[in-house]
């Protein structure tokens, strides 16, 4: 068994989805601490888990995985893979932190930089 699968249009995929709304080269799976992750190679037509588009994403036996909307259900136990302990950290996090904007990361406002930077005292 591999750890590492391609999944795509190509023939050489690992996993081949001879849709043409998949790309060549869509995403990748990985198998990380006995649990499934997912990423997207930059495909045109994205995936998303649990009806959520992702970048990379952790996959939790029983959720619905989407590849250019052909949806499947992900079923595997983790535990048959050698996971152990809690799950492994999910960078889903990252990308909503990526969606927001600089100023909002560093915890300042639009309001706050008007107050900051202009000569009148904050009313």
């Amino acid at each position: 068994m591999k750890d590492r699968l391609l999944v795509g249009r190509r023939a050489e995929s690992d996993i081949q989805l001879k849709f043409s709304n998949v790309s060549g080269q869509h995403c990748r799976l990985s198998l990380e601490h006995g649990y499934w992750f997912i990423r997207d190679l930059n495909s045109r037509n994205g995936i998303k888990v649990d009806g959520r588009p992702v970048i990379r994403k952790r996959l939790d036996p029983k959720c619905k995985l989407a590849i250019a909307r052909h949806e499947y259900l992900v079923e595997y136990d983790p535990q048959t893979l050698g996971a152990y302990g809690p799950p492994p950290a999910d960078d889903e996090y990252m990308d909503e932190l990526m969606r927001s904007s600089l100023m909002d990361r560093a915890g300042l406002s639009k309001r706050d930089d008007k107050q900051r930077f202009s000569n009148k005292k904050p009313e």
